[in-house]
């Protein structure tokens, strides 16, 4: 499908620029297929990934983001045992999807 190959070159691309020091912000319809194509692209270009759907948030990822921004190593630890993932350093995707439901989520984005 030449559209999942676009967007994925386009994701290989930000990857080799960015060098995991800038957040990517996917924009368009709803239902196109944007959270499968990341998550494929986290499954084939990273060690590990990890996907946090705002709509359907646990209170202890909540109380993560509300409570552990400035302790990094806590936030990413709960956020490894929520989701029995290991997070590697440079070496992991954290997907955000429908981040619009939770506004501190986007915010947070420049701290981690």
């Amino acid at each position: 499908m030449i559209f999942k190959r676009k967007i994925y070159d386009n994701l290989l691309d930000w990857k080799a620029t960015a060098s995991g020091e800038k957040a990517l912000l996917i924009e368009g319809a709803r239902r196109i297929g944007k959270s499968t194509i990341v998550e494929e692209f986290g499954k084939n270009e990273y060690k590990s990934y990890l996907l946090i759907d705002f709509n359907d948030i646990s209170s202890l990822v909540i109380d993560a983001f509300d409570k552990y921004l400035n302790d990094l190593d806590t936030f990413f630890m709960i956020l490894s045992t929520e989701y029995n993932t290991t997070l590697y350093p440079h070496e992991s995707l954290i997907i955000f999807d429908e981040v619009q439901q939770y506004p501190k989520a986007r915010q947070s984005i420049k701290n981690l």
